[in-house]
C-alpha cells in the first residue's frame, strides 16, 4: 500500500484495552504500552489524540474516561462484572465517537470493533485496527467476515500488521497489506557507551514456556554467566506449573520493583545482586523505569523465544539502551535484530551459547542507532498518521462515487421509441 504524504491534522479516537491502565510506567502491559506510545507520538506531532480509557490511566492527549478502573490483569476470570465493565467502556467510547468530530477510530482488538461496527458504519468513520496477536489466537473469525460484506464496497475497517511476519500470518485478510512497527521514545532510554564485559545476562518477559526462561537458564549455566530473570507469572495453570519447574534452578528470588528508581539505583539495588554469590536470580515483575536500568547494565539480553511472536518490544527496548540481543530466529526477530550488528539471530540454544562469547564485539552505538532509525515513537506516529490520511481519502472517494451513482439512478430514464419507416 502506497501512503501519500499529508500534513492536515486529524482527530483520532483511540479505543483502549482495559487489561492495564494506559500510562508511561507499566510492568507487564504490552498493548497498553503501545497505545500510550501512539497517543504520545500523535500528540507530539500536532494531531488531536483522544484516548477512551479507564480513569486510572494517564494520557498525553485528551482523556475520555469510560470506566473508573482498568481490569488490572491480562488473565482473569470472565465474570459478569468484568463483562459489564468492558461493555460500559465500549458503550461510552461509542458515545464519544458519535459526537461528530472524529476523523478516524484506532482500535486494538476485534471485540471492540465488533461492538462498535454497526453504529460506526452509519457514521462512516474509518477504523484502523492494529493486529497485536498471532492469527491463531485472533478472535476475528466470523466478525471479520461480516465486516467484509461492507468492506468490498467501502473499506471502513483496515487491519494493520505489526511485522512482515505477522502480515504473512494474516494473508487471508483483504486489507491488511501494511505494516507499522511499534515505536518507543528512544530519548527516555539511557544508553551505555561501551560493552559491559563480564556483566550479567538479562531476560525479561511473562514467565511462560513460550518465552523460554528455562532455555535462558541453560545458556547461563553453560557459559558460567550470572542471569537476571524479570517478569510476571500470570494466574494461568500452565504458567504456574512452568514457574514451579524453574524454582529448583533459581538460586535467589527477590522483588526489586518496590525500590524507587533514582540516581543511585544501580549502587543500591543492582550492584549488591551482582556482587552476591548467587548465579540465577529472579527479580519479579518490574516497571518500565526499573527495566531501563537492568537493560543498560546487562552484557546482553537473551530472547530464547519458543513461538512466532509478532513483534517483541523487549528487543527494541534492549537495543535502545545499547545492549545487544541474542535471540532465536522465530517470528519477527530477524526483522528487528540486525544479525552481527545489533546482536545475533541464531537457530538453536547451542548457537545462543556460542554467541555469548562473541557478544562483546557488538557496538552499543549500532544498537541505539538501529532503534532510532527504525523503531522510534516519531516514526510510528508518522506512519500511522499517513495511513489514517490514506484511508480517509480513499473513503471520501468511494463515498463520492457512491453519491454520484445514486444521483444518476434517481433520474427518470427516457426511452426512445423505435419507429419503423
Amino acid at each position: 500500500m502506497i501512503i501519500n504524504v499529508k500534513h492536515e491534522k486529524l482527530t483520532v479516537l483511540h479505543v483502549a484495552t482495559l487489561n492495564q491502565p494506559i500510562g508511561p510506567n507499566l510492568g507487564y502491559g504490552p498493548i497498553e504500552t503501545v497505545i500510550h506510545n501512539i497517543d504520545k507520538g500523535l500528540h507530539s506531532s500536532g494531531h488531536r489524540s483522544i484516548v477512551a480509557c479507564s480513569g486510572d490511566s494517564s494520557v498525553f492527549g485528551e482523556h475520555h474516561v469510560t470506566v473508573d478502573k482498568s481490569v488490572g490483569d491480562y488473565w482473569s476470570d470472565n465474570t459478569p462484572e468484568k463483562r459489564k465493565t468492558i461493555d460500559m467502556h465500549l458503550s461510552n467510547t461509542l458515545d464519544r465517537a458519535s459526537m461528530g468530530d472524529i476523523d478516524i477510530i484506532h482500535a486494538h482488538d476485534a471485540k471492540a470493533v465488533e461492538f462498535m461496527y454497526d453504529s460506526v458504519f452509519r457514521m462512516q468513520v474509518p477504523i484502523v485496527m492494529t493486529l497485536h496477536v498471532s492469527a491463531e489466537d485472533s478472535s476475528l473469525g466470523g466478525a471479520y467476515q461480516r465486516w467484509c460484506n461492507h468492506l468490498l464496497a467501502s473499506p471502513l475497517v483496515y487491519c494493520t500488521a505489526i511485522s512482515e511476519y505477522q502480515k504473512r500470518q494474516y494473508s487471508n485478510l483483504v486489507n491488511a497489506d501494511n505494516v507499522v512497527y511499534h515505536g518507543i521514545d528512544v530519548e527516555e532510554y539511557p544508553v551505555k557507551e561501551e560493552p559491559d564485559k563480564g556483566s550479567y545476562l538479562f531476560t525479561i518477559g511473562r514467565v511462560t514456556r513460550d518465552k523460554g526462561q528455562d532455555k535462558a537458564i541453560e545458556i547461563a549455566k553453560k557459559t558460567g554467566s550470572k542471569l537476571i530473570i524479570a517478569g510476571c507469572v500470570q494466574n494461568k495453570p500452565a504458567d504456574r506449573e512452568f514457574f514451579a519447574g524453574l524454582k529448583d534452578s533459581i538460586d535467589l528470588s527477590v522483588e526489586v520493583g518496590k525500590h524507587p528508581v533514582d540516581d543511585d539505583y544501580y549502587a543500591r539495588v543492582i550492584k549488591p545482586l551482582l556482587d552476591c554469590d548467587k548465579q540465577i536470580i529472579y527479580i519479579g515483575e518490574i516497571s518500565s523505569e526499573h527495566k531501563k536500568h537492568w537493560y543498560r547494565h546487562a552484557r546482553a539480553t537473551l530472547f530464547p523465544i519458543q513461538w512466532g511472536e509478532p513483534f517483541g518490544l523487549v528487543l527494541v527496548e534492549s537495543m535502545a539502551c545499547g545492549t545487544p540481543v541474542i535471540a532465536l530466529d522465530k517470528g519477527a526477530v530477524p526483522e528487528i535484530v540486525v544479525d552481527g550488528k545489533t546482536g545475533f539471530v541464531v537457530d538453536s540454544v547451542d548457537a545462543m551459547i556460542e554467541a555469548v562469547s562473541r557478544i562483546d564485539s557488538i557496538d552499543p552505538g549500532d544498537c541505539r542507532e538501529n532503534v532510532q532509525n527504525r523503531f522510534s515513537i516519531t516514526s510510528m506516529a508518522y506512519k500511522y498518521s499517513e495511513l489514517y490520511h490514506q484511508l480517509i481519502d480513499s473513503h471520501k472517494i468511494l463515498e463520492s462515487r457512491s453519491s454520484l451513482s445514486d444521483r444518476y439512478l434517481d433520474k427518470p430514464l427516457h426511452h426512445r421509441s423505435l419507429v419503423t419507416q
